[in-house]
């Protein structure tokens, strides 16, 4: 059922190139290949003579001036008190870190933005608490500093953002994309074409560098772990992935892939008990390290006769209070068992809602004409996670059965589409986990070619589209407009350019009439919307009407990005063609017998 995959050798006298970069060969012998889209013309003169090693800073110090110039503009809460925003949570984090005893940080004043992230989080804050505090002790004095803004705090928390993408999430984007790309016989140069395209992501920086957050961290682990797979490390890749996990909760929504794909290379061709109790070893392994530090240190404080509850209102953890089991809160184990179940209750988000504002997935867009908060919390935990299980149960049966290390970025897509749309307690910002591994897939063979770039593109210009409402509170709107418009500009994409769809280069990408019409009409739709949003105020009885809009396109939308994802997924595993082919060889031997 796995077969290796050897790259074809192209041609001379070849009309395109595997991603797509060159046009039609030349019609005479004065005529030269010209670029397809703007971006890959702003490198065509580094093509052959320019050395990777002098293209790659240039890169990067490119990509870095567009992710700190959005930190000019506004962020999450700025001015709006009392809770603030996501700006005011991580530098409130860095502040009880940083003053508190580690048993407590999952314990103090949980209504004021209680922490609610796993270790590895806490960690980070720590770090960057103690860096700050060095600078300006005001910045995280405990209580005092609450709802602290200025103009060097500003500074030093959009530093940290960059500072740790730059030492994570960019390292590993480029490993990614070059293993990706020997992998699909990618030539370096158009390696370094959809390296860009990948780091110049709008959606990503908007939320990191705009909104305010530390998404990359994670997403970087989460490249870290595609990576090791892909070169056929998986206990590295366990690793990495649970280091994702640990940061941010959200990585969940690529563990059904990550789990089938760890399932199906120790299934497939035969069983290896030997690897999967290393996979499961690693991995136990790897949460214990993440873990250590809280419950090593909540022993410590106990130790030290420092309690873990700094309110007396604060109840038990539900996880503990469910053990049936009387627990005797004077022994030794006491402490770490009660520092587990807090942080494991804080993480999950099962005491929330649904969804969180307006999130362009199906309860959400099923809410606006049926309201689904009459219906039990629990009622509704146990239809979500039914639904979204049936989401993603094509996608991780054809990694498990089909395990090749080149088809995981699309069952991961498929599967982080179908947890956004479908699971518990979606933030709208969520959307950047299904396009982080859509957008890798430019740096493999045809990802820069019309069909790839068309799809890929339009899943990405309809991301960040409907994070617009979001980033309109946080007085984005200018970085909004500048980084959207620049990256379709430079990919060919629509608005800014119809190339993909009508012309000589369209006709040699396959794209089909319906899905040109389809990805044509959403475009439309968005542009309409904000023409519509910009110039017409909503009906005094419905002032969330352009928000609903917004909502009900994205999730149609994006319902049609997990179909072309999981099509795509099954498509390239072969099943197809295994099914169809043990159907004609059983047909052909039954036709046999009837003849004899």
């Amino acid at each position: 059922m796995i077969t290796s995959h050897k790259p074809r050798k192209r041609r001379k006298d070849e009309e395109i190139s595997q991603t797509g970069l060159e046009t039609s060969k030349p019609q005479s012998k004065n005529s030269k290949p010209t670029p397809p889209f703007p971006l890959a013309a702003f490198l065509w003169p580094a093509k052959k003579s320019t050395s990777q090693w002098i293209l790659l800073p240039l890169i990067l110090m490119a990509v870095g001036l567009f992710r700190w110039t959005t930190g000019f503009w506004g962020y999450s809460g700025f001015d709006k008190p009392p809770m603030h925003g996501d700006f005011e949570a991580q530098r409130h984090w860095m502040e009880i870190t940083t003053h508190l005893p580690i048993s407590q940080w999952y314990f103090f004043d949980l209504p004021y933005w209680g922490l609610d992230y796993p270790p590895l989080t806490a960690y980070h804050s720590w770090l960057l608490g103690i860096i700050g505090s060095i600078i300006d002790p005001k910045w995280f004095a405990l209580d005092a500093s609450r709802g602290f803004e200025s103009q060097l705090l500003k500074v030093y928390m959009r530093a940290t953002v960059l500072v740790s993408e730059y030492l994570i999430y960019i390292p590993a984007a480029i490993i990614l994309n070059r293993k990706f790309g020997r992998m699909r016989g990618v030539s370096v140069w158009e390696s370094s074409v959809a390296l860009v395209a990948i780091l110049m992501q709008p959606a990503t920086m908007l939320i990191d560098h705009g909104h305010f957050q530390y998404n990359t961290v994670m997403l970087g682990f989460v490249l870290a772990c595609i990576s090791s797979m892909l070169a056929g490390r998986a206990l590295w890749g366990c690793v990495f992935f649970v280091a994702a996990l640990c940061y941010k909760q959200m990585a969940l929504y690529y563990a059904p892939a990550i789990f089938a794909y760890l399932i199906g290379i120790c299934m497939i061709p035969k069983f290896s008990a030997g690897r999967f109790i290393a996979i499961a070893l690693v991995t136990t392994l790897s949460f214990a390290i993440c873990f250590a530090p809280l419950l090593l240190g909540s022993l410590y404080d106990d130790y030290r006769g420092i309690t873990a509850y700094t309110s007396k209102e604060t109840p038990l953890p539900p996880l503990l209070a469910a053990i049936p089991v009387k627990l005797d809160d004077k022994s030794w184990s006491y402490p770490p068992l009660l520092q587990l179940t807090q942080s494991i209750h804080r993480i999950l988000p099962f005491a929330r809602g649904l969804f969180e504002d307006k999130v362009a997935n199906m309860w959400c867009a099923i809410h606006t004409a049926h309201k689904l908060h009459n219906y039990p919390i629990g009622q509704m935990q146990r239809i979500s996670t039914v639904v979204t299980l049936i989401s993603i149960l094509p996608s991780t049966m054809t990694i498990s059965l089909f395990p090749h290390r080149e088809l995981l970025p699309w069952a991961m897509a498929s599967t982080a589409w179908g947890f956004f749309l479908c699971s518990f307690q979606v933030h709208e910002k969520s959307v950047l986990l299904p396009l982080l591994p859509m957008t890798i897939l430019l740096g493999s063979d045809g990802g820069l070619g019309v069909e790839m770039r068309a799809w890929i593109g339009w899943a990405n210009m309809l991301g960040v589209w409907t994070l617009f409402p979001l980033l309109k509170r946080d007085e984005l709107r200018l970085p909004y407009a500048v980084l959207t418009l620049l990256w379709s500009w430079l990919l060919g994409l629509p608005p800014t350019s119809l190339s993909l769809y009508f012309g000589r280069q369209s006709q040699k990408g396959g794209l089909t009439i319906l899905t040109k019409m389809m990805h044509l009409g959403f475009y439309v739709a968005m542009i309409g919307w904000h023409i519509v949003e910009a110039f017409m105020p909503p009906p005094e009885d419905k002032p969330d009407l352009w928000v609903v809009l917004n909502v009900l396109i994205g999730f149609a939308g994006f319902g049609i990005c997990l179909v072309w994802c999981t099509w795509q997924l099954i498509l390239r595993s072969g099943m197809l063609e295994d099914y169809f082919g043990v159907r004609l060889r059983i047909e052909a031997g039954g036709n046999k017998k009837k003849n004899q």
